[in-house]
């Protein structure tokens, strides 16, 4: 355990540029890019094992990079305001290490990691106790104003497709950025606008007693453990969060192993994905089963190779063998290390073992 915790710390601290962003993995050549969402959790498991000036330097530079964007956050607003379309008017999902827009196709519209960025600057000042810095200031103003203008548009999930859905899970990101916005910043606007999102979600995203994968869907997906942890659009322990994670438990979790995205995921054949598994076990955390948060745990770490990597998937059971190979083939062995899955181990230790 010491062992993977030191090297996953490395891991990270290795593979963050200059810039201060994190690269999502070094070994695999579509994701040498800086996500929000994937850089927000590093940045956050980066503060819980003390390395707050790896996590600040991350923030400086999503920070720096909504700004060199800035003009498409304002016409996206403006367009959103004037009930027009926002052709290529938003932020992307990912960047270059020096903040820049990739310049390959990729699917880019995504709302949810400016949400969970917003939390997790939010949660390092609190670890900090630091004030809020000026800059930080003006682009906390600018990312929540897209957020509030854009969350009722269609837009990708975080697994980068269903463009044309409205998704629980972002709504439940961008929730927890606003509250924690409005907390931060004593801006009442923010939390008005994220109850809003939350009496959304709970109207239109819960079918049967649980939270869907998307509106108008009666399938579910792993992330969803998310609205309770970390965003709290539920507690941990409400009724629709605990059958949602029975479902999970049962849809999408092989016996003692990880976790599937979802049920006909057939990216490299779909297989048990570390991160979710440690999302899992965080989640387990904070209700209180620790039993099952240690086995997660457990599982996660001996996924890790032999140098302590831990990769984004394990091909133990997948949904669709036949798509493995033709992914192989595509883009290369599954990625690994991935910082993302790091992350979330490192997560899922503190919240067996916090630090003093």
């Amino acid at each position: 355990m010491t062992d993977l915790f030191h090297h996953s710390i490395e891991v990270i601290l290795t593979n963050q540029a200059p810039s201060g962003a994190y690269i999502a993995s070094p070994n695999f050549p579509a994701y040498r890019y800086s996500w929000f969402r994937d850089g927000a959790f590093i940045a956050y498991a980066m503060d819980l094992v003390g390395e707050h000036d790896s996590a600040r330097r991350f923030h400086d530079w999503a920070a720096s990079t909504v700004l060199r964007h800035a003009e498409k956050a304002e016409r996206a607003i403006e367009r959103i305001q004037r009930s027009k379309p926002l052709g290529d008017d938003y932020l992307h999902t990912r960047y270059t290490l020096d903040g820049h827009e990739g310049s390959d196709d990729w699917p880019n519209f995504q709302l949810d990691g400016f949400g969970t960025w917003l939390w997790t600057l939010a949660e390092h000042l609190r670890l900090i106790a630091d004030p809020l810095p000026f800059l930080w200031q003006e682009v906390i103003n600018l990312t929540s104003s897209y957020l509030a203008a854009l969350w009722r548009i269609p837009c990708l999930d975080l697994w980068e497709e269903h463009l044309d859905k409205i998704h629980p899970y972002t709504l439940a990101a961008v929730y927890a950025g606003l509250r924690a916005v409005g907390e931060l910043t004593g801006d009442a606007g923010w939390l008005v606008t994220a109850e809003e999102i939350r009496r959304f979600v709970l109207e239109h995203g819960v079918q049967g007693g649980h939270l869907v994968k998307y509106v108008g869907s009666e399938a579910t997906d792993a992330s969803l453990v998310g609205a309770a942890t970390p965003y709290r659009l539920l507690p941990p322990d409400d009724p629709i969060m605990r059958a949602t994670v029975a479902r999970i438990e049962a849809n999408l979790r092989h016996q003692a192993g990880g976790l599937h995205r979802y049920a006909d995921d057939t990216y490299y054949g779909g297989g048990e994905w570390v991160l979710l598994a440690a999302w899992l076990g965080w989640y387990y955390a904070e209700v209180g089963e620790r039993a099952r948060a240690r086995e997660l745990l457990a599982w996660a770490e001996t996924q890790a190779d032999e140098e302590g990597n831990l990769p984004e998937q394990i091909p133990h059971t997948l949904n669709d063998p036949r798509m493995f190979q033709p992914w192989v083939e595509r883009w290369g062995p599954i990625a690994c290390p991935l910082l993302w899955s790091h992350a979330m181990y490192l997560i899922l230790l503190h919240a067996l073992h916090p630090a003093p």
